[in-house]
């Protein structure tokens, strides 16, 4: 079940961003929606992805809600089966990171796709805004795998005209001391690493999603 991580309570800070967004300041309310690299596989819930990206929004002003909606071992068609109760109503945007398992087992990179496609749609029909968290596959599946599997984050965002983020472990894979002991998964280190790089898109993503609210 989708676990509250965070409520990023206006401060200072938060207030004035809050006065520059006009008359509706209301909280955006996203929904991470993944596997265990957002869950927090074996840390706490307070080092979490969605827990440390609540904070530093909230550090620099924003005024969120960030909802941990990762379950540990799921893939992007596990994500499909669960999309609906995992997003609950009232939810303004999802940051969609599934495809880490898929890779990891081999999956066939059409099924991935057509899983990932099968959300975006089902968050889009409801009137969620998405931004699309990018998984490579590992190389030693081979070069054909590789390619066929990467490709499916970008042909996906720029035919649905969602936001991606090319890389959600950017800066982090294969850097031993961002990792646990089993070089796959951040240890709280590794993800405040992402959070730092992902910030700035996921800034540029609240603006849309509260200029479009207002529309």
């Amino acid at each position: 079940m989708a676990i509250i991580a965070a409520l990023a309570l206006p401060g200072l800070a938060a207030a004035g961003r809050a006065q520059a967004a006009g008359p509706d300041a209301r909280p955006v309310t996203i929904v991470v929606l993944g596997d265990s690299l957002v869950a927090g596989y074996l840390l706490a819930s307070e080092q979490a992805f969605p827990a440390r990206l609540a904070q530093a929004l909230t550090q620099q002003g924003e005024v969120v809600r960030v909802i941990n909606a990762g379950v540990s071992g799921d893939t992007a068609t596990a994500g499909l089966a669960r999309v609906d109760w995992s997003v609950p109503e009232g939810t303004d945007a999802v940051i969609l990171e599934l495809g880490a398992n898929d890779a990891l087992r081999g999956v066939d990179p059409q099924i991935t796709r057509t899983a990932l496609a099968g959300i975006v749609a089902r968050l889009k029909q409801r009137g969620i805004a998405i931004l699309l968290a990018g998984m490579r596959a590992p190389r030693n599946l081979g070069a054909q795998y590789a390619a066929a599997f990467d490709a499916i984050y970008p042909e996906l965002a720029a035919r649905e005209g969602i936001p991606l983020y090319p890389f959600f472990l950017e800066g982090v894979v294969r850097v031993a001391s961002l990792n646990l002991a089993d070089g796959l998964h951040p240890n709280a280190a590794g993800v405040d690493a992402i959070v730092a790089r992902i910030l700035p898109d996921v800034t540029t993503f609240i603006a849309r999603v509260r200029a479009a609210r207002g529309a």
